[in-house]
């Protein structure tokens, strides 16, 4: 171990297949916007951004312009949306980046009107309805009026509106269904106002496979590229590889004799003679503190037990029954070691959380090394 062994590994073979399982879940009219905010869920924007544009998606989804600007900046040409909006001081900036604002508010639409017309440009925007999710967007009682301002505004170009579910993944359909009619409705009142977006679109990762009429034209997976189901039933629906694989390497070991306690706060207790083996990897680099004394990891293809509390910078596991084990043993933390598996939906189960949450998590310290 010449360096700090802690890695993640990001198989883009796994992200192609995950990318054309989704696109050809979809006619062949539809785009594809991969959504690549909060660095790819963990996995690295600029990279999966680059190996999806050359395979052929359209549209790049962030969630900011500082993410749109970081695409840009590494070479990354096809359209990119903020969906989370733009604030005042970005507006100058959007320009020049060729970002595609999301917009929800008259006052920002006018903002960027103003800008585009004192520059001799036009900016296209998408324009979001909130069908129920409560979060950016406007009110289906909002959107005549909304409309009937942004009539003014010779600068602007509605290039699409856009909608996001709530609770794609439920089983219960009955909410989702009603978000759907929601923006179909909205959809009606824009065109009968005069307006002819080019784009519809509200499908997330789960609508993608599970709400043909979301499908509409353009569609926007997000964590299905990276090879987790947002439910466990869509393993049925649609074959995804992982894409990650967190890692690491047997940094030391030691014999403890029983009643020895390991960790903060002495929560493993040693119930007769033990091998304790240590990694080099924390929860600053991502792994929950939660998985304290209920997570596992893999050693030569086996579980080993999380033993005590996970440190910030190391982690302590009981290998005690797993027989040749030595310094410098691979232990992979998320992903597959010989016959046995540890999917980062368990992680996100033992730790009380999401999938999304354990990916995005993975810090900057840990390097991502593409395959």
């Amino acid at each position: 171990m010449e360096r700090r062994p802690t890695s993640a590994i990001i198989d883009t073979e796994a992200l192609k297949h995950n990318y054309f399982q989704l696109r050809n879940a979809v006619s062949e009219a539809s785009k594809v916007m991969a959504v690549v905010k909060a660095n790819a869920y963990g996995h690295g924007d600029i990279e999966v951004a680059g190996v999806l544009e050359r395979i052929g998606c359209e549209f790049f989804g962030v969630a900011i312009a500082e993410e749109g600007e970081r695409l840009r900046s590494n070479g990354i040409t096809r359209p990119i949306v903020v969906l989370g909006g733009i604030y005042p001081g970005q507006i100058k900036d959007i320009f020049p980046l060729d970002l595609t604002p999301v917009v929800f508010d008259i006052g920002t639409a006018q903002y960027i009107n103003s800008y585009a017309k004192a520059i001799g440009a036009v900016k296209k925007v998408h324009v979001k309805i909130d069908t129920g999710m409560g979060r950016l967007g406007l009110l289906t009682e909002e959107v005549a009026r909304f409309f009937e301002a942004f009539k003014e505004l010779e600068n602007l170009r509605l290039e699409a509106v856009l909608s996001h579910f709530a609770e794609a993944e439920s089983a219960d359909r009955d909410f989702t269904g009603r978000q759907l009619e929601d923006f179909v409705k909205s959809v009606d009142v824009i065109r009968d106002m005069g307006f002819a977006p080019e784009y519809i679109d509200m499908a997330n990762s789960a609508a993608t496979v599970s709400y043909p009429a979301s499908r509409m034209d353009i569609v926007r997976p997000g964590i299905m590229l990276y090879g987790s189901y947002p439910a466990p039933r869509y393993s049925k629906e649609i074959s995804l590889k992982p894409v990650l694989t967190l890692q690491t390497r047997i940094l030391h070991l030691k014999k403890v004799p029983a009643g020895f306690t390991v960790s903060y706060g002495r929560t493993f207790t040693a119930k007769k003679e033990s091998v304790i083996a240590t990694l080099p990897i924390g929860y600053a680099d991502g792994l929950p503190r939660r998985l304290s004394g209920t997570g596992e990891v893999l050693v030569r293809g086996e579980r080993a037990p999380i033993a005590g509390r996970v440190c910030m910078d190391l982690t302590m596991c009981d290998v005690t029954n797993i027989n040749g084990v030595a310094v410098g043993d691979p232990v992979v933390v998320i992903g597959t070691q010989g016959a046995e598996s540890i999917a980062v939906e368990e992680v996100a189960e033992r730790s009380g959380t999401i999938s999304y949450e354990i990916f995005c998590n993975i810090s900057g310290r840990v390097p991502r090394v593409y395959i």
